[in-house]
């Protein structure tokens, strides 16, 4: 059974930064693209970013790039979401989410696999 469970959430300043991690379990790890995503109250989940299976593909929300990266370590099961400059707007839950076949790696209906989610607030 697959398994994600997200950490590294919580409270920072605008401009500050903060690591989300995913750790996966119950398959190999390194065969499956890895997804972040984030939901507002109200509002439908959306994609942050996605990493291919060896890392060799990546992909962000314009509303990310250049602020956030994605990255994965296949030996420990991880996938990392680094984000810096936050601003208020980045105030979500956060979702990382993996999956058995292949898709567009922004699009959220082709993961199979959803975290509990982690906590992302952003004080102005």
């Amino acid at each position: 059974q697959v398994q994600l469970v997200e950490s590294g959430g919580g409270l920072v300043q605008a401009g500050g930064s903060l690591r989300l991690s995913c750790a996966a379990s119950g398959r190999t790890f390194s065969s499956y693209a890895m997804g972040w995503f984030r939901q507002v109250p109200g509002k439908e989940r959306e994609f942050v970013a996605a990493i291919s299976g060896s890392g060799g593909t990546v992909s962000y929300a314009d509303s990310v790039k250049g602020r956030f990266t994605i990255s994965r370590n296949n030996a420990k099961n991880t996938v990392f979401l680094q984000m810096n400059s936050l601003k208020p707007e980045d105030t979500a839950v956060y979702y990382c989410a993996t999956r058995d076949k292949m898709g567009l790696l922004f699009d959220s209906t082709t993961y199979d696999y959803w975290g509990q989610g982690t906590q992302v607030t952003v004080s102005s």
